[in-house]
């Protein structure tokens, strides 16, 4: 699975390439400034040259444009069924039922499994020409049921139709806990039994979501999934189902995020790597299901028509992948249950994709370049390597129930929410352009919080990227609320717009992130009238905004700088927080004998002083 060596003609045009390329950058460390690295170490190289040699091309199980699915949350059955036609209508050509129990539920879906319910949830919706996919947990089986008894009172032909009951123990065991792997297995040769040889329709799902949710890097996701593939293929084959029809009986999901790269490359590495595991057990490989859903990690609650542009690039880079369907989760997911004007957008995120760009129509496009075939290969290598050692751990039950995996997702997980702290992984309109001014969206119910689960660190938990940056947003709502008064920071800019113009924007995006309002005035004429005006402005703080040169230049006699001057007189005026956008370098003693408590740079936290400016606040009387 690892890249090709290139050729000396190759070798030499890159070695040109880089030369030139050190020159272009004045001498700057090349590896800092044009090589970049995932969460697994892997290297993104600036430039690649063609794959040489063959490459396995990843198609999907069908022939044709992937599948465009639709969620079907709302808990009331009726309600269900008129939003699933209402989605098979206007483009979808798949659903997704779920139930309230599913891992993916969210707080929502249909709180029975009984065959009334989801017969009335399905009601005048044509099985014989959609496909449908259930997300269900402890009433998976029961689910399953039901529909077969739907499928037998409308008298289908059941191999011709296309059913994903998506029996996943292993899903309930990261998050839960609860061993339900035995019983979920019995049911699948169950209902196995039921299926001809041919049958399109899957049993097991190898859910990979719960593990990206988590936190998990993409290999870690891949391996993982991959672990759960085997592990049903081994309860299969355990249960006297011959492995040639066992592997018909899975379907894989994984979730597709805004890296196209490394998604693209994410979706053609599960179809090699299972590819590996058929071989591995004397078949000739075939091709698997593979469905994709938007990531929900990835999604914001605030400024979340950000979230559309996210999932688009999730939908397209999904489905270049290689997925045979993709579900792309309404922008407003995160704030709750959908509206239909968010759903209608999600729908047609991917028509446009598949109708208008054409994008169904050429299998594997990534194919033999060299950037995406390096990442594959890479991906390939990594996610082997963890699968491997879930093996020696003695497979995915065991792994997930020592805590093995939740121990390796949480240190991939800290790694990031460091980055993003940072900056260094910029959340647009949330730790990027903050919009204090954004207007509500309308959603049907918002979120219901998630269940307090008992502290065991073999769980896994569910985590958005964007929560550290919203959890002061919703602190300074609050406060705002409470108060009638947004917090705020008065920005005091030094000197000429050109020498504080560049801090002072940075220093408000990062007050502005956590809510916290920091208008930037247009400059003053004196320290005189700086003090005045950060007085009359009511802010709880203050924030230092020039270049060093003006930090550093000296006034009156005394060999006092003008940043020192500036803290001084605020702390004078009543200022008890201050702080100073940018590195303090030499000075910092002075500045901080001055009264500077804090400094803002870029690659600093930008979370920790807004949330001690926050808890000084709430503090208040």
């Amino acid at each position: 699975m690892s890249r090709p060596e290139a050729s000396p003609g190759i070798r030499s045009a890159e070695s040109a390439w880089r030369e030139r390329a050190v020159k272009a950058i004045q001498g700057a460390d090349f590896e800092a400034k044009l090589v970049s690295r995932t969460a697994d170490d892997i290297r993104i190289e600036p430039l690649y040259p063609k794959a040489e040699g063959d490459h396995a091309r990843p198609v999907r199980a069908t022939l044709g444009a992937w599948r465009v699915v639709q969620r079907v949350d709302l808990p009331e059955a009726g309600a269900a069924s008129l939003q699933a036609l209402e989605d098979l209508n206007q483009g979808a050509s798949g659903l997704a039922l779920v139930f309230a129990d599913a891992v993916s539920a969210r707080g929502f879906g249909l709180a029975a499994a009984d065959a009334a319910t989801v017969a009335a949830a399905l009601d005048g919706v044509m099985l014989d020409l959609v496909s449908l996919r259930l997300e269900a947990g402890r009433s998976g089986v029961e689910a399953a049921r039901s529909v077969l008894a739907l499928v037998r009172g409308q008298g289908l032909d059941l191999d011709s139709l296309s059913l994903d009951f998506g029996l996943d123990p292993f899903s309930a065991l990261a998050r839960d806990g609860e061993d339900g792997i035995a019983a979920a297995l019995d049911a699948a040769v169950e209902l196995a039994g039921l299926f001809g040889p041919e049958a399109g329709s899957r049993l097991l799902r190898a859910d990979g979501r719960v593990y990206h949710e988590a936190g998990a890097s993409e290999a870690q996701e891949l391996a993982l999934t991959l672990a759960a593939g085997v592990a049903g293929l081994r309860g299969l084959e355990a249960r006297g189902v011959p492995l040639y029809r066992a592997r018909g009986l899975i379907s894989f999901l994984l979730a597709a995020d805004a890296d196209e790269f490394l998604t693209i490359a994410k979706f053609r590495a599960l179809r090699r790597l299972w590819a590996r595991v058929e071989d591995a057990c004397g078949l000739a490989p075939k091709p698997i299901q593979l469905d994709a859903e938007t990531s929900f990690r990835m999604t914001t609650r605030h400024d979340p028509h950000v979230n559309m542009l996210r999932s688009t690039i999730a939908a397209f880079s999904a489905g270049l992948g290689g997925a045979d369907s993709v579900t792309v989760l309404p922008f407003t997911a995160p704030l709750g249950l959908a509206h239909a004007g968010a759903r209608r957008l999600a729908r047609n995120t991917q028509t446009i994709l598949l109708e208008e760009s054409g994008l169904g129509h050429v299998f594997d496009p990534a194919a033999g370049a060299g950037g995406f075939e390096a990442l594959t290969d890479a991906l390939c290598d990594k996610a082997w390597a963890i699968f491997q050692e879930i093996e020696r751990q003695g497979g995915l039950p065991a792994a997930l129930g020592s805590g093995w995996v939740a121990g390796e997702i949480r240190t991939v997980a800290a790694k990031r929410d460091r980055d993003v702290r940072r900056r260094k992984l910029p959340i647009t309109g949330t730790s990027e352009f903050p919009n204090l001014a954004e207007a509500p969206v309308t959603i049907l119910a918002p979120a219901r919080p998630s269940a307090p689960l008992a502290h065991d660190p073999s769980r896994l938990v569910s985590h958005r990227t964007a929560e550290p940056f919203e959890q002061l947003r919703d602190r300074a709502d609050a406060l705002a609320e409470v108060t009638g008064r947004r917090p705020s920071v008065f920005l005091a800019t030094l000197g000429k717009a050109a020498s504080f113009g560049a801090r002072a924007g940075f220093a408000k995006g990062v007050f502005e992130a956590a809510g916290i309002a920091a208008p930037m005035p247009d400059g003053f004429a004196s320290l005189d009238e700086l003090v005045t005006a950060a007085r009359d402005s009511g802010a709880a703080a203050a924030c230092l905004c020039a270049s060093d040169e003006a930090y550093a230049s000296e006034i009156g006699s005394e060999g006092e700088t003008l940043a020192e001057a500036a803290a001084r007189r605020l702390v004078e005026a009543g200022f008890e927080h201050v702080a100073l956008a940018g590195r303090p370098g030499e000075r910092e003693a002075a500045y901080r004998h001055a009264g500077v408590e804090a400094f803002l740079y870029a690659g600093c936290d930008i979370t920790d002083y807004p949330s001690k400016l926050l808890d000084g606040i709430e503090g208040q009387p």
